[in-house]
């Protein structure tokens, strides 16, 4: 160690000369990055009213990297440094990567291929398998989710790519679906004039399209009525809370019961003469 710093001539590092190489230098580097910052926003401004958010993330986050790594370049050849050997070393450590990381370069296709299709967008509500939340951000290898109980889940593009999904927000209007029971002996076209007043009295519902009702199926214990309503995206909650909860209260005000599954016991003859637990039971569908 003590041979090397004898090697270096520190009055030639420190002399004015250098010193004025090295602040230029400087100065140069900093203003690219000043003119790199400027250009990253005027191509994300002009991006975002020519095409989606996530194609307007991805190409300024090219931009960027590009940008960097060629003023990176342009320092170090101001400083003398052979770019030659390190091309060559990067080129060969990009393959080595490349080939000890097949997975993030089927993430990285999948990621293009989630943006030509264009499935999602940032801020759309999607549900990916089990995970249900809000697109914060759509990168090469993954997508970043925010949950609605605000938690960060991280999926990879290509399970994305390759699994179901829903995208829940993609259209304005949505429709609320509420499947119940009713028993055999309910006057249907009464109750479907509820249903009906219900759907109307909700400013947040709309009527065009119409409110759906429908005898759905017959079940052991009764009719399963199913009774949608359509409403904009935005407006799910203050819906299905205003709808469930007019649902409960007009229908116990008409004396419209819900119809729920039966148990019954049958006790045969003898019965004394059974074990505990031996009673036979039947339960409706």
């Amino acid at each position: 160690m003590g041979s090397v710093l004898e090697n270096i001539d520190l009055s030639a590092l420190l002399s004015p000369e250098t010193l004025r190489s090295v602040g230029a230098v400087a100065l140069r580097a900093a203003v690219g990055l000043v003119a790199l910052r400027l250009v990253v926003m005027i191509v994300r401004r002009i991006l975002r009213r020519r095409t989606t958010a996530q194609v307007s993330m991805l190409v300024t986050k090219a931009i960027s990297y590009v940008g960097l790594a060629a003023i990176a370049a342009i320092v170090l050849l101001e400083f003398g440094v052979n770019l030659g050997p390190l091309l060559g070393a990067a080129g060969i450590v990009g393959l080595a990567v490349g080939v000890a990381s097949q997975a993030s370069l089927s993430n990285m296709i999948s990621g293009l291929f989630l943006v030509s299709e264009k499935p999602f967008s940032v801020g759309d509500a999607i549900r990916a398998g089990d995970t249900l939340g809000i697109v914060e951000s759509i990168d090469l290898l993954s997508v970043k989710i925010r949950t609605f109980d605000n938690l960060f889940v991280r999926v990879p593009n290509e399970k994305l790519a390759s699994a179901e999904l829903i995208n829940i927000t993609r259209y304005p209007v949505r429709r609320l679906d509420i499947k119940f029971v009713v028993p055999f002996e309910t006057d249907i076209e009464a109750l479907f004039e509820i249903l009906g007043t219900i759907a109307k009295s909700d400013a947040a519902c709309l009527q065009e399209p119409a409110p759906f009702m429908v005898p759905d199926t017959f079940v052991d214990h009764g009719v399963r009525i199913h009774f949608g309503v359509w409403f904009a995206k935005d407006d799910f909650i203050a819906v299905k809370t205003s709808i469930y909860s007019a649902v409960i209260s007009r229908l116990r005000e008409a004396g419209i019961r819900f119809a729920m599954p039966r148990r019954e016991l049958h006790q045969p003859e003898h019965a004394d003469l059974l074990a505990p637990g031996e009673l036979t039971s039947r339960e409706s569908e």
